[in-house]
């Protein structure tokens, strides 16, 4: 009986400050780790897209057909082999912009090179890789894939609630002979 009159006694002398400590630490706590989680997931799709920009400029660079001849896969193989890494991670290929950051490669002698955009995905083929003015290797001939994708912030109360910004993604792949 001694034991509960004690614990009453301290619980009647309580005057609220911890559930006032509690008011205010809880939410700044709760913010802190909903950004965690937001700029993981951001963290993870420019990863998701990196890999898929480099996964295109390897489908890019490889014949179609190596005992046929053909000399590079087209560009819809490409596209497919990109849509396919963002997909596997629940990214949706269809949110990818016209890529307003195009690369602007220097390209080899023979043939020349060109970009093509498709699917608002840039790929130029036999682009130097190695374009350094002081360089004495032989040039190396490849290919380059750029896109970008959105990515849109949910973080009430903060400013960067709703903010979009533009991940972008490039890759670079070497020919094969």
């Amino acid at each position: 009986m001694l034991n509960i009159k004690r614990i009453s006694a301290k619980l009647e002398n309580t005057d609220g400050a911890e559930i006032a400590e509690a008011a205010l630490v809880l939410p700044l706590v709760f913010m802190l780790l909903l950004g965690i989680v937001w700029f993981g997931r951001a963290f993870n799709i420019f990863s998701t897209i990196q890999q898929a920009a480099q996964q295109g400029a390897i489908t890019a660079a490889r014949s179609s057909c190596v005992t046929c001849g053909n000399n590079a896969s087209s560009d819809a193989t490409v596209d497919n082999a990109i849509y396919a890494v963002m997909q596997a991670s629940s990214i949706d290929p269809a949110q990818i912009p016209v890529n307003s950051n195009p690369p602007s490669p220097t390209f080899c002698a023979n043939p020349p090179g060109a970009c093509t955009t498709t699917g608002n995905i840039t790929i130029c083929r036999n682009a130097q890789l190695n374009p350094t003015a002081g360089n004495t290797e032989a040039p190396q001939c490849g290919t380059v894939v750029a896109f970008q994708y959105p990515f849109k912030f949910y973080l009430p109360f903060t400013s960067l609630n709703m903010q979009k910004i533009i991940l972008s993604a490039q890759a670079q792949s070497r020919m094969e002979n």
